[in-house]
C-alpha cells in the first residue's frame, strides 16, 4: 500500500521503436538476449524494483498483443496497461502522459532498448524527486566532443566545449507529472517545436519551463541504448559479465517456495551441492542427492541421469529444481594433459550438463521450474593452465543463456551462479591450505543458490561475492 505523505511513482517504459537501425522488422525491444526480450529484461527492473508502484508500457503499434502476452506469461504484477504508442517518441511520451489521469504522481519515463538499467539509478531518481520536480540520468563524456560546421570540402572542427562539462543523457528522465505535462502542453501548442533539435523530456522542459531546475543522477556506463547492430552484442557480452543479484529471500520465501517441491541436486555429496541438499531438505524440499561417490552417478553418463531423474519423478510425481554443481579441476598445459584428463574435464563440466538439461526439461515442463547450472570467474577469458576448466565454464554460461531461450515459452527457467573462490573439497585438492577469511563459504553460495531457485530470474549469471 502507498504511504498517504508520498506520491505514487510511476515507471513508463517506451517502447515504440521498429528497430529499423539494428536491422530488423520487428521492434528490437522485441529482440532476445541472454534469454530474453530486451523489454522483459526492462520491466524485470521496474516490475521488481520496490519503490516503483506501477509500470506502464507503451508498445510499438502492432506489438500490442506480443507485449501483453509476455507481461502475462511473467507474471508482472505492478504492469498495469500496455498501451500503443505513436509515431514519433513525442507523440509516445504525449500518449503515457494523457493517460496517467490527473492525480499527481512521480513519472519515471525510461527507453524499453536500456535493458540493463541498475535498480540504484531508479533509487537515486526517486530520492531526487522529493526535492526536485525534474531528474536527468547521465554519465560524464569520456570522448572529446567537437563542434562541426560545413567547409569547402567537408565538415571542419568549429570548437571544441569543455569536456569536463559536458555530460552523456540517459533514461530514466523523471518529473512530477503535472510539470511534465506542462512543459509537453507548451510544446504542442508551438509551431516550431516539430522542427526543434530537442528529442528528449528534459530537452521539452529546459526549453519551455526554463525556471525548472533539473537536477542529474550519475548513470553508468552499462546502462547503454541498444541502437545499432553492434549494441546487441556488447549488451549480451554485459549481461554475461554483470554483476547480477539474485533478491535475498526471508525465513517465509523459502519456506512458501520449497516446501511439498522435489528439488534433484547432481554433485551433491560435498561443498556447495551438499549444503545445498540440507539447506533445502530443512525447509521442507523432498531433496534426492546424486554423485559418483554417492551412489555411482555421474553426470557425463546420459543413461545414469535419466534414470536417476526417472526414479525421483516415480517416487514424488514432481520434479521442481534441477540443481548440478558437479565439477572437476585440473590445471595444466593443454599439451601435456592426458587424453583420460581431457575427457573428464569436458564430459563432467560441459557434457554433464548438456545431460542433465535434456534429461530434465520434460519433468521441468510441467511444473514451469527451473534448471541452475554453475560456472567460475574463469569464463570470463581464457588463462593459461586453465584451458580446459575456463572453456567448459565458459560453455556452460552460453548454454545457460541458450536454453533459456529455447525453454521460455514453456515456462522453464535457466540460471548460472559464478561464486567467487569458495572453499571447496575441490579447490582444496587444486591449491592447498589458503589464508583464513579470502575464500566464500559453501553455505553462503548454497542460500544465494536456492534465492536464484525461487526467483524469476532467466538466462542470467549471477555472481557471489565475498563480502570484505
Amino acid at each position: 500500500m502507498i504511504a498517504e505523505s508520498r506520491l505514487r511513482r510511476v515507471g513508463v517504459v517506451l517502447a515504440g521503436g521498429v528497430g529499423q537501425r539494428v536491422g530488423l522488422n520487428t521492434p528490437k525491444q522485441l529482440l532476445k538476449i541472454a534469454g530474453k526480450t530486451i523489454l522483459e529484461h526492462t520491466l524485470d527492473v521496474f516490475d521488481g524494483h520496490p519503490e516503483i508502484d506501477e509500470v506502464v508500457v507503451l508498445m510499438a503499434p502492432g506489438f500490442v498483443a506480443e507485449a501483453e502476452e509476455l507481461v502475462r506469461r511473467n507474471g508482472y504484477t505492478k504492469v498495469g496497461r500496455v498501451l500503443e504508442g505513436g509515431a514519433s517518441r513525442t507523440e509516445t511520451t504525449w500518449r503515457a502522459l494523457s493517460a496517467l489521469g490527473e492525480q499527481e504522481c512521480d513519472v519515471l519515463l525510461h527507453d524499453a532498448v536500456r535493458p540493463l538499467i541498475e535498480p540504484r539509478i531508479i533509487s537515486e531518481c526517486v530520492a531526487a524527486l522529493e526535492r526536485y520536480e525534474a531528474v536527468e540520468v547521465a554519465i560524464p563524456s569520456s570522448d572529446t566532443i567537437v563542434v562541426a560546421a560545413p567547409g569547402p570540402r567537408g565538415d571542419i572542427i568549429r570548437d571544441i566545449p569543455d569536456r569536463s562539462r559536458l555530460r552523456r543523457g540517459q533514461t530514466p528522465q523523471c518529473f512530477r507529472l503535472s510539470v511534465i505535462r506542462a512543459a509537453y502542453e507548451r510544446a504542442l501548442a508551438d509551431p516550431e517545436f516539430p522542427s526543434l533539435p530537442t528529442t528528449d523530456d528534459c530537452g521539452v522542459v529546459l526549453r519551455y519551463l526554463p525556471d525548472v531546475p533539473i537536477y542529474i543522477v550519475p548513470g553508468s556506463e552499462h546502462n547503454m541504448k541498444v541502437t545499432h547492430p553492434v549494441d546487441v552484442f556488447i549488451a549480451d557480452k554485459l549481461f554475461q559479465l554483470a554483476e547480477n543479484a539474485a533478491p535475498a529471500l526471508d525465513e517465509e520465501a523459502y519456506r512458501a517456495g520449497l516446501e511439498g517441491r522435489t528439488l534433484v541436486v547432481f554433485g551433491g555429496s560435498y561443498g556447495i551441492g551438499a549444503d545445498i541438499v540440507a539447506l533445502a531438505g530443512r525447509y521442507g524440499a523432498s531433496v534426492h542427492s546424486f554423485s559418483r561417490s554417492q551412489n555411482g552417478v555421474r553426470v557425463e553418463d546420459v543413461a545414469a541421469v535419466e534414470d536417476a531423474l526417472a526414479r525421483v519423478y516415480a517416487e514424488t510425481g514432481r520434479i521442481d529444481y534441477v540443481v548440478n554443481t558437479a565439477g572437476v579441476l585440473h590445471m595444466g598445459r593443454l599439451g601435456e594433459a592426458g587424453q583420460h584428463t581431457i575427457e573428464e574435464t569436458i564430459g563432467v563440466n560441459y557434457l554433464g550438463p548438456v545431460n542433465i538439461a535434456r534429461a530434465s526439461v520434460k519433468y521441468l515442463m510441467e511444473t514451469h521450474g527451473h534448471l541452475l547450472l554453475y560456472t567460475s570467474s574463469s569464463y570470463t577469458r581464457g588463462r593459461a593452465d586453465y584451458s580446459l576448466y575456463s572453456s567448459t565454464k565458459a560453455a556452460v554460461v552460453n548454454l545457460t543463456q541458450a536454453l533459456a531461450d529455447e525453454w521460455s515459452c514453456q515456462g522453464v527457467r535457466v540460471n548460472c551462479v559464478n561464486p567467487e573462490r569458495t572453499a571447496t573439497p575441490m579447490r582444496l585438492r587444486a591449491f592447498g591450505d589458503e589464508p583464513a577469511g579470502t575464500l566464500l563459504s559453501p553455505t553462503a553460495v548454497a542460500r544465494t543458490s536456492i534465492d536464484v531457485l525461487l526467483s524469476r530470474l532467466t538466462g542470467q549469471v549471477v555472481d557471489v561475492r565475498l563480502i570484505r
